[in-house]
């Protein structure tokens, strides 16, 4: 039987022992960067954890991340310095966040922003921008002397007039535009914001339609397991409720998440609405045309 040379055994012992130390300072750089292959990083400084058993906590200073469904599971770990940070996004409440990740988010001033997945705000904190005395004065006198109705009058011109464009442009609908456009040319004379929502909500109904038979695309290996309802943009009403909560087609999901992002903005923005003023929303509506084009 013949034996391996000597040489040959202790270099295969000698490769050995190094890819050992090679994968072991591998994990400690993948551990203490946060960049595995499932790791957590910003994205415009926005981190969104969703999922089941997300965690936020403390570990020495560094703030630490995880989330996932089932065994696909994704971490992350940020130091103080050089994470770029600026918003901590959780969807669900399946979950823990520590009271020294909350200090750790409010030492960096960075936002802290939890969001059912129905798409209803639950918590927002955060730096609050500086208020100034007089614009705030200015803003509530506003429905007295007449400022709000003019502001409101502008907001929506301006949303109207991007919905018109783009169901004009891009969907090449000109009969959805040129109702849109009737609606917009009535605004001048609307004499109160009531009757401004209301050009608004017969407007909606002529930009939404518009978008009712909008393909979706998907890749091809995935049409199999696609639902039929998902393959066109659809109604933006929901089944289950009527309303465009609870979206039951991808579109008017991204749609809620994007509304609820825009509420826990403006509460954060410690700003005074003219249009919209109900305990629930808070926000410009302008940004439909903006999400959508």
């Amino acid at each position: 039987m013949l034996r391996p040379p000597i040489f040959f055994v202790i270099r295969l012992d000698w490769f050995l022992a190094l890819l050992v130390r090679a994968t072991i300072r591998l994990r400690f750089v993948l551990l203490t960067t946060g960049r595995t292959a499932s790791s957590i990083f910003p994205r415009h400084g926005v981190v969104t954890l969703f999922g089941y058993g997300i965690q936020a906590r403390v570990d020495r200073g560094h703030l630490i991340l995880e989330d996932g469904i089932g065994s696909a599971r994704r971490q992350g770990r940020f130091p103080r310095v050089g994470h770029n940070l600026r918003r901590l996004v959780i969807i669900g409440a399946d979950g823990m966040i520590s009271l020294a990740a909350l200090r750790w988010l409010a030492d960096q001033n960075a936002a802290f922003v939890m969001l059912e997945r129905n798409g209803k705000v639950l918590a927002v904190t955060g730096p609050v921008r500086p208020s100034d005395a007089r614009l705030r004065r200015a803003q509530a006198l506003a429905l007295q002397n007449g400022a709000a109705l003019e502001i409101a009058r502008d907001l929506i011109g301006a949303k109207l007039a991007g919905q018109e464009t783009l169901v004009r442009n891009k969907l090449k609908n000109s009969i959805a535009a040129d109702l849109i456009m009737r609606f917009l040319e009535r605004l001048p004379a609307a004499e109160n914001v009531d009757a401004i929502r209301t050009l608004e909500a017969h407007a909606a109904g002529a930009y939404w339609g518009a978008w009712r038979d909008v393909p979706i695309l998907f890749p091809k290996s995935d049409k199999r397991r696609v639902p039929a309802h998902w393959r066109l943009f659809g109604t933006r009403a929901s089944p289950l409720t009527g309303s465009p909560r609870l979206a039951v087609t991808p579109p008017g999901a991204i749609l809620n998440y994007c509304y609820a992002l825009l509420e826990s903005e403006t509460r954060l923005s410690n700003t005074i609405m003219y249009v919209y003023h109900t305990r629930n929303v808070r926000c410009f509506s302008q940004v439909q045309h903006e999400v959508l084009s």
